[in-house]
C-alpha cells in the first residue's frame, strides 16, 4: 500500500514545497507553510463524493427533494437549534468558552440517545473515569453509552466501524491527530485533516457526529476557518461561565434556520432546558424604575421578550462614554445623534450605558426604539410603565420603520400580560390581541410623546 506523500503548502498563494521553510519562495510571505498530505494510493485517483460512491451528474428535476429524515436528541431546545433534530450523516461543531457547558450538554444528550440508538463518546481530554464521574453526578443513565479515550483519528474511525454508532461525540477536535502528519495536535493541518476524515466517515456511514471546538481569547473557534465550512452545523455557547443562563445559538445550519436560539439553565444536575425564555428574562421587580423597558426581539423562529436598561449620567470627561452590553455600540452612537437632531434631546455631555438583561445579544434593529426610550427615561428620571412594550427601527431622518414578524411579537407580549405597545404603524394589526392597546407611530417625535402617557 502506497504511503501518503507529505507536502507543505502556502496559505497565501497555494504553492507547495517538499520541505518546510520559514518563507514562501513564490510569494515571499513568512510563516505561511503548513503541512498537508497528498494521497497517492490507487483509490485516491478515483473521483468520489463524500458518500464514497462515484460522482453522478443529474438535472435538478431528477434530484429527489424529499425532506431529510431526522431523529430527536430528546432535548427540545437542542432540537430547535438543530432545525428539528439530528440528521443522519450530519457533522455539528459546538464552540464556546471553557466551562460554559459544551461537554455537559453533549454527555446529557448522548446518554439519552443511547437508550434508543447506539452512541459513542470519544474524549481526548478526559479519562473514562472522569466521564463516568460526571455522568453519575448529573444522575444520567450509564448502562447504554459507550465511552472511549483516544486521540488518534485512525484508531477512532477503526473503532467506530466496529461499534457502528448512530451518534458520536469527539471531545475535542483540537486534541485529535492523524499519524499521516508530523505536526502536533491542535495545529492547523491536524485539525483540518482530522475533521475531513471524520466528515467523510459521517457521510459514508450515516453517523451523526458532534465535534467540540476550542475558542480563542477573541471568542472565535480555534483552528483553520475551513473547519467551519467543512461541517454542516456550527453552534456557539454564549453566556457567563459563572452565570446561570446558557444560550446556544446556531450560526450555520445546512438543515435549518440560522440564528436559532436555545436557552438553558445550569443547575447541579446539568443543563436544564427553558421552554419559555421570556418568563426568565422578564423576572423583574414590580417596582417601576427609570431607564428600563421591555422589547420583543426575534430569535430564529420565535419571539422573545427581553428587558433593555439604560443609565445616563453627567460626564466629567472630554469624550463621554458610550458602553453597550448585548447591543451594537456604533448603533448606539448613531441613535443618540438621531435623538438629538429629531427629538431635541442632547446627550453630548452625558455618559450612556446600555445593558440587555440576561446576557442576550440583540442583533436586529428592532431594539432601536426601545433603546432610545430607556435613554429618555433615565435622562429625565421618569420610569416607564411596567406593562409597556416597545419595538421598532429608527431611521436617520427620524422615521419609525417596521420590523419583521410584528404580529407574533405582539401576541407574545399579550400572552405575558402587557397592556400597551408602542410599535411602527406598519406593524399595527387590524385587530389588536385581547387586552393589548396598540399605539402606532411613524415618527420619533410621536413615540417620545407616547412614552409617558
Amino acid at each position: 500500500m502506497a504511503k501518503a506523500k507529505r507536502l507543505y503548502g502556502c496559505t497565501e498563494c497555494g504553492a507547495t514545497f517538499p520541505k518546510w521553510s520559514g518563507q514562501c519562495a513564490e510569494c515571499g510571505a513568512w510563516n505561511t507553510l503548513i503541512e498537508t498530505v497528498v494521497d497517492n494510493s490507487p483509490m485516491a485517483s478515483t473521483i468520489r463524493s463524500w458518500t464514497g460512491q462515484a460522482a453522478q451528474v443529474k438535472t435538478l428535476a431528477e434530484v429527489s427533494t424529499e425532506e431529510t429524515p431526522r431523529f430527536t436528541t430528546h432535548s427540545s431546545e437542542l432540537d430547535r437549534v438543530l432545525g428539528g433534530g439530528l440528521v443522519d450523516g450530519s457533522v455539528v461543531l459546538i464552540g464556546g468558552d471553557p466551562g460554559i457547558g459544551k461537554s455537559t450538554i453533549l454527555l446529557q444528550t448522548l446518554c439519552n440517545i443511547a437508550n434508543y440508538h447506539p452512541a459513542l463518546y470519544v474524549t481526548g481530554e478526559e479519562s473514562q473515569q472522569q466521564v463516568a464521574m460526571r455522568a453519575r453526578r448529573l444522575g444520567l443513565p450509564e448502562d447504554k453509552l459507550r465511552v472511549m479515550t483516544e486521540t488518534s483519528i485512525e484508531a477512532i474511525i477503526s473503532t467506530a466501524k466496529q461499534e457502528h454508532p448512530k451518534v458520536m461525540v469527539i471531545d475535542s477536535i483540537q486534541t485529535i491527530f492523524t499519524e499521516q502528519l508530523q505536526s502536533a495536535p491542535g495545529g492547523v493541518a491536524q485539525v483540518r485533516e482530522s475533521a475531513a476524515l471524520l466528515t467523510r466517515y459521517a457521510k459514508q456511514n450515516n453517523t451523526a457526529i458532534f465535534l467540540v471546538g476550542h475558542v480563542t481569547k477573541e471568542g472565535a473557534l480555534a483552528g483553520p476557518r475551513v473547519l467551519e465550512h467543512m461541517v454542516d452545523t456550527v453552534l456557539y455557547f454564549e453566556g457567563e461561565s459563572d452565570g446561570r443562563l446558557r444560550l446556544l445559538r446556531a450560526v450555520k445550519n445546512r438543515f435549518g434556520a440560522v440564528n436559532e436560539l436555545g436557552v438553558f439553565a445550569m443547575t447541579d444536575k446539568g443543563l436544564r432546558e427553558i421552554s419559555n425564555p421570556s418568563a426568565i428574562f422578564l423576572s423583574r421587580t414590580q417596582e417601576e424604575v427609570p431607564g428600563s423597558v421591555v422589547m420583543a426581539t426575534w430569535e430564529g423562529s420565535r419571539p422573545m421578550l427581553v428587558e433593555v436598561q439604560a443609565l445616563v449620567d453627567t460626564s466629567h470627561l472630554g469624550n463621554p462614554r458610550r458602553v453597550t452590553l448585548g447591543l451594537d455600540q456604533n448603533r448606539l452612537a448613531m441613535l443618540l445623534a438621531v435623538l438629538h437632531r429629531h427629538g431635541g434631546v442632547p446627550t453630548y455631555d452625558q455618559d450612556v450605558f446600555i445593558n440587555v438583561v440576561g446576557g442576550v445579544k440583540v442583533l436586529e434593529t428592532a431594539a432601536d426604539l426601545a433603546l432610545l426610550a430607556t435613554v429618555i427615561s433615565s435622562l429625565r428620571n421618569r420610569p416607564l410603565a411596567h406593562d409597556l412594550l416597545v419595538f421598532g427601527e429608527v431611521g436617520l431622518s427620524g422615521e419609525i420603520r417596521p420590523v419583521p414578524s410584528g404580529q407574533e411579537r405582539l401576541k407574545e407580549a399579550a400572552k405575558h400580560g402587557f397592556k400597551r405597545a408602542i410599535v411602527p404603524k406598519a406593524n399595527a394589526p387590524k385587530t389588536a390581541p385581547e387586552g393589548l392597546t396598540i399605539i402606532a407611530v411613524t415618527r420619533l417625535e410621536q413615540a417620545l410623546e407616547a412614552l409617558f402617557e
